[in-house]
């Protein structure tokens, strides 16, 4: 099924279905293509209006980057579905002899590693778009000051939502090496984005309410 080119109502009767894909994995990667949507609609709002001629130059290069995360994002919704279904088609691998059960674990090992890295990849990129945000909150029109909020917010929720499905995968893996190394790199991660996101948060409030935030 690729459901980039289904409705909105398909991917979500899937998802809330007893089907295995898509899951958690392929609804963090729209959570972040979400995010990245929003951050490009503050700058669409921007660009060529009256005020910020200044900062054109810069939202130009910051909404390719949007752009650009939305498009990697947006794949990784089918690419999530799909490696999970290698997982699936794994776990129902004939186990009745030894060679068998030896192959079936070595195709379960390999394919558990695959799925883990599209989510890894997914809360990066949503990490980036974080990131990204940042920026805009700072120089986009304060009238979209809401859509940068929820682009903050999302990016967040699909950084974690990513984190989460990457920590299942690991946790069926046997790799002491590769599961060190990605817990630490994901462990650095959330705490940039927990500084991004705060710093973000307080823009936006501070743009939300101006003098009044200190009722």
């Amino acid at each position: 099924m690729m459901y980039l080119n289904e409705s909105i109502e398909k991917y979500l009767n899937d998802s809330a279905a007893c089907i295995p894909a898509p899951g958690g994995g392929s609804v963090s990667a729209l959570i972040g293509a979400l995010a990245s949507a929003m951050a490009s609609m503050s700058i669409h709002f921007t660009v060529g209006k009256q005020g910020f001629e200044q900062n054109t130059g810069r939202l130009k290069e910051l909404l390719k980057e949007c752009e650009k995360s939305r498009e990697v994002l947006t794949a990784l919704i089918q690419e999530d579905v799909d490696v999970y279904n290698e997982v699936d088609k794994t776990l129902r691998m004939s186990k009745i002899t030894s060679d068998e059960k030896k192959f079936r674990l070595e195709s379960m090992r390999r394919a558990t590693i695959f799925a883990m890295m599209v989510p890894l990849k997914t809360a990066m990129t949503c990490l980036y778009v974080l990131k990204l945000t940042g920026e805009l909150a700072e120089i986009t029109n304060p009238n979209l000051i809401s859509e940068v909020g929820v682009a903050a917010i999302l990016a967040d929720a699909g950084f974690q939502c990513g984190k989460i499905n990457v920590d299942i995968n690991l946790s069926h893996l046997n790799n002491r090496v590769i599961i060190q190394k990605v817990r630490n790199e994901m462990h650095q991660a959330e705490k940039t984005a927990k500084v991004y996101f705060n710093e973000i948060y307080k823009i936006v409030q501070k743009k939300l309410w101006g003098e009044k935030q200190a009722l």
